[in-house]
């Protein structure tokens, strides 16, 4: 539903706080990579939050209205004193001055033999002199308890079956870093994970190809859905979608079930 309500029918969602922390923060671990190796200090990179700001406001307006009620400045001070905190102790995590990305930021696109075309943005690609990759990203929030450390791993393990279909090789190590819980989780992917990542996306989106085609979208509450800007649409909150905007066809009686998977 949340696909359909975003790519589909195109409703507007608001900029959130958190979110553009994360992408504030983003911008300074980006940037502190210019400078030489000596200068990618605590304070060099705490330096860098107010000009990645102001350049964050110019190329997406709608954040400065975050704090379009704060005429004092007073809560925008606390919040980019929480965007300096989260930089800050990634050096507690990582040595930048020991590191030299091979990319950063990294747009990359695959297509699988079925045609289904995967993109992404990878945040780090680090290569050692022996030819080994790994994949970091940088999450802004807190690690999450070992019994849904699956689901976090997954959008590593998207990216690293893209570069594997890219390069052919795979990913030594994938990592994230949680700046705010100051953990580091690892992983080290083997063919046969990158095998079922792509089996699984292959059922997915037969799903929402299917979906599509009958214009039938079913909601999948998860926590997350207390944050959605799209409520009032919902189903699962007494909301009524809009209409549909493209034509539909019966589904088969036969057909899978929406929001299953497939087997591993």
């Amino acid at each position: 539903m949340l696909y359909r309500f975003r790519v589909i029918d195109r409703l507007p969602e608001k900029p959130s706080e958190a979110a553009t922390r994360g992408t504030l923060v983003h911008a300074v671990l980006e940037r502190l990579f210019d400078a030489p190796a000596a200068e990618r200090t605590a304070p060099t990179a705490r330096a860098l939050v107010p000009g990645q700001w102001d350049r964050l406001r110019e190329s997406r307006p709608e954040v400065g209205e975050l704090f379009a009620d704060d005429p004092e400045g007073e809560r925008l001070a606390q919040w980019l004193a929480e965007a300096e905190r989260l930089v800050e102790r990634w050096f507690s995590l990582e040595d930048p001055s020991r590191l030299e990305p091979a990319e950063r930021e990294l747009f990359v696109e695959a297509e699988l033999d079925s045609g289904l075309r995967l993109r992404g943005i990878i945040d780090r690609v680090d290569v050692a002199p022996t030819g080994e990759v790994r994949i970091v990203d940088y999450k802004t929030g807190k690690a999450p308890r070992p019994q849904y450390a699956e689901g976090a791993l997954f959008q590593m393990k998207f990216y690293a079956l893209v570069v594997w279909r890219l390069k052919k090789v795979v990913p030594r190590r994938l990592q994230l870093v949680y700046l705010g819980s100051g953990d580091v989780l690892t992983y080290d992917p083997v063919l046969a994970d990158l095998e079922r990542v792509e089996r699984k996306l292959l059922a997915l989106w037969e799903a929402i190809r299917l979906a599509t085609e009958t214009g039938d979208w079913r909601p999948r509450p998860t926590k997350l859905c207390g944050w959605c800007d799209h409520q009032a649409h919902c189903p699962e909150f007494g909301g009524t979608p809009p209409p549909y905007p493209l034509p539909v066809r019966a589904a088969d009686s036969g057909a899978v079930a929406q929001g299953r998977m497939g087997p591993d």
